[in-house]
């Protein structure tokens, strides 16, 4: 029992570090104070850990800050009781985090940071090598990281093909850089050559949300060209698929 209460406790903490990071780093791109969602006004550290609605608009917080205070101590507990067969549980903690945190910006602004990129890519990086050593680590980075970023130019060159055919000016991308970044860091994660089947797995399932998408809007008649949707969340779902599996 005790167990238990501790990693809540640690699945608390966790939900404000996601929370707190998903709310301040694509603002400001750094640590600093939070600010309201809605009217950006800055929040003072009490009202903000005590959840409180913001003193100059009154909104209260985003939906999403309740659903990860309840989902990440959840988890914490799921994988102390149904651990992946590989890795160990603060290591999965860790991993667990990050993973909520780039699935929340993606989400909600469709970016991936730099900053989020690089701290990603020192996990994956001794997460992979704890788990499958440098050599099919650096493999499996390199490649998903490459093929990826074949993706990315091809998907330039095929907006700019249909922007140009249809006479329309658009700022959407197919996929952007961020996407490279975290296909890297997937590669890092599951090696060589499982990196090809979480590949697999994410164009397969980023396919199918996409159709899904395009049938919902043209039934209600809403469908518009150059409709993104973030592709981040779809590579997590192949990590936790493929490393979180008990």
């Amino acid at each position: 029992m005790g167990i238990v209460l501790g990693l809540v406790i640690l699945g608390l903490l966790g939900g404000y570090l996601v929370n707190y990071l998903a709310d301040v780093l694509p603002s400001i791109r750094s640590l600093g104070q939070p600010v309201c969602w809605n009217c950006s006004a800055e929040i003072n550290w009490g009202d903000y850990l005590l959840i409180h609605r913001c003193r100059s608009c009154g909104k209260t917080r985003k939906l999403r800050t309740f659903l990860i205070f309840g989902l990440v101590p959840l988890l914490s507990v799921y994988l102390r009781f149904f651990p992946p067969r590989q890795l160990e549980l603060p290591l999965a903690l860790i991993l667990l985090i990050f993973l909520m945190l780039v699935a929340t910006i993606d989400i909600e602004h469709r970016l991936i940071l730099h900053m989020t990129s690089i701290a990603g890519g020192l996990i994956g990086l001794g997460i992979g090598i704890h788990l499958h050593g440098i050599i099919t680590t650096l493999l499996g980075g390199a490649a998903g990281f490459g093929v990826m970023l074949v993706f990315y130019y091809f998907g330039e060159l095929f907006v700019r093909y249909m922007s140009k055919r249809r006479n329309e000016v658009t700022d959407e991308v197919a996929l952007g850089f961020g996407d490279v970044n975290l296909a890297g860091i997937t590669g890092l994660l599951l090696g060589w050559p499982s990196i090809i089947l979480g590949l697999l797995f994410t164009i397969l399932a980023g396919g199918l949300v996409s159709l899904l998408i395009v049938v919902f809007m043209l039934l209600r008649r809403q469908y518009k060209s150059f409709y993104a949707i973030p592709y981040g969340p779809f590579m997590i779902l192949s990590i936790l698929y493929l490393i979180f599996r008990p």
